[in-house]
């Protein structure tokens, strides 16, 4: 991502990428990197066949999915112990300190939006690799 820039009205078109801490590529987005952002930032992923984030949590923001094409399974909980299936059209809210690891198990890219509540984004990311044999690979 680039550096600071002042915050001012301004249209991202995504086009670049980081690679995230989660184990997955992002396209660039509204971040504080990108617009000067002072809470708020809000990406695009696309989740490849079999593609499969590291366990983490987001120690101090909230997120918030739309799911814009295929479904993510994403397990969640203390010990990974919840699962969801969120589908093309549907909404997702983890709140911030929550564990979890998504997952594209089918044989198609799935695309989300998301929205979190630090302009940083990866900032709060902290990995959790002893919960990864948690769910099935």
């Amino acid at each position: 991502m680039t550096g600071t820039v002042k915050p001012e009205c301004r249209v991202v078109r995504p086009g670049g990428t980081y690679a995230g801490k989660q184990g997955f590529d992002y396209f660039e987005g509204i971040a504080r990197e990108t617009t000067g952002a002072s809470a708020i930032c809000m990406h695009l992923l696309t989740i490849p066949p079999g593609g499969r984030a590291k366990a983490h949590m987001h120690e101090s923001h909230e997120t918030a999915i739309y799911m814009l094409s295929g479904e993510a399974h994403t397990w969640y909980g203390e010990r990974l112990e919840h699962h969801v299936v969120v589908k093309a059209g549907e909404m997702f809210y983890i709140p911030a300190g929550v564990p979890h690891l998504p997952a594209n198990l089918s044989d198609a890219p799935a695309s989300a939006v998301i929205a979190r509540t630090d302009p940083h984004e990866q900032e709060s990311v902290v990995l959790l690799p002893h919960l990864e044999a948690l769910v099935p690979g």
